[in-house]
């Protein structure tokens, strides 16, 4: 109960502003390796991994591709305020020197006084320090972890938020040192999860304004069904809570340790996309394939 109040806790200031700001137009469907009757929207890159496509087959993002939605609305549309509101200090990101002091120092108010600036204890999700996005095929996320966010340290919380374009979905992954109350602020989701060997899944779909718990280390998964961006808030009881994608962690390992799992000779190559799509569970399989029917988005 105790976990939950904190991530509960952390949301409410971001929803605050955040809510009333999502229900605008959609800028539709990007053209990532798809066509589409919709035009594209501006994106931000970042180094590789995580997030899922919107079908198999489909071209990795390049800078100049575009992708959805462009980011959280700018500080002119969240105040009425006349007044500039300041930038977020992003120079103590990932400053390895400040993060081991910050772990050192004995109390609270000494942590305190090792960050001078008022400023650095703000996060931009709108411009985020380095490294904290990740790109994948059907979206991105934006984290604030204690690498990037340092002030973090001895709160025991992180947030990312997620950008999951028309059709696109987070690949099933898990969070080996945190729970996680995630929020839909935009569009819909459909969720899964499954703890342990020998535990139900449970599906879910979520609206604007509802959300899930997924358990530590369980097993989960978002997908997008709709032909609009979906934009969810994910709150961690940890500052570091990691991440592991299960296919792009199960085809690192050995090959013959690969072909033992899923039970054939099997490499993942692009002549093999379509077999790769079928090691997926049928549901989100089928998911996909009626959601790219419906969007009218061709798969390359």
């Amino acid at each position: 109960m105790y976990t939950s109040a904190i991530l509960v806790g952390s949301l409410a200031p971001f929803l605050a502003l955040a809510a009333p700001q999502f229900g605008g137009p959609s800028d539709g469907p990007s053209k990532v390796g798809a066509t589409s009757n919709t035009a594209a929207g501006p994106s931000s890159t970042t180094t590789a991994i995580a997030l899922g496509t919107r079908a198999s087959g489909v071209a990795p993002i390049s800078a100049s591709s575009g992708l959805y939605p462009t980011s959280l609305p700018s500080s002119s549309t969240t105040t009425a305020s006349s007044d500039a509101v300041a930038p977020a200090d992003t120079s103590l990101a990932n400053d390895l020197s400040l993060i081991g002091q910050l772990f050192m120092a004995a109390k609270a108010p000494d942590r305190i006084k090792l960050i001078p600036n008022n400023a650095s204890f703000k996060f931009d999700f709108n411009s985020p320090p380095g490294q904290s996005t990740t790109t994948g095929k059907g979206g991105r996320t934006v984290r604030a972890d204690r690498q990037n966010f340092p002030p973090l340290i001895g709160t025991g919380m992180s947030m990312t938020l997620g950008f999951l374009g028309p059709c696109g979905f987070n690949t099933p992954h898990t969070h080996p040192r945190s729970a996680e109350l995630n929020l839909v602020v935009r569009g819909t989701l459909e969720t899964q999860f499954t703890s342990e060997n020998g535990a139900r899944t449970i599906h879910n779909t979520l609206g604007i304004n509802q959300m899930t718990a997924f358990p530590q280390g369980a097993l989960h998964t978002e997908f997008n069904p709709n032909c609009e961006d979906a934009i969810f808030v994910a709150g961690f009881a940890s500052e570091d809570p990691g991440v592991q994608q299960t296919t792009q962690t199960l085809f690192g390992f050995d090959q013959d340790v690969v072909k033992a799992a899923i039970g054939s000779d099997f490499t993942f190559e692009g002549k093999d996309v379509e077999q790769f799509r079928s090691l997926i569970p049928a549901n989100v399989a089928e998911g996909v394939k009626r959601c790219l029917a419906k969007c009218q988005i061709q798969r390359a």
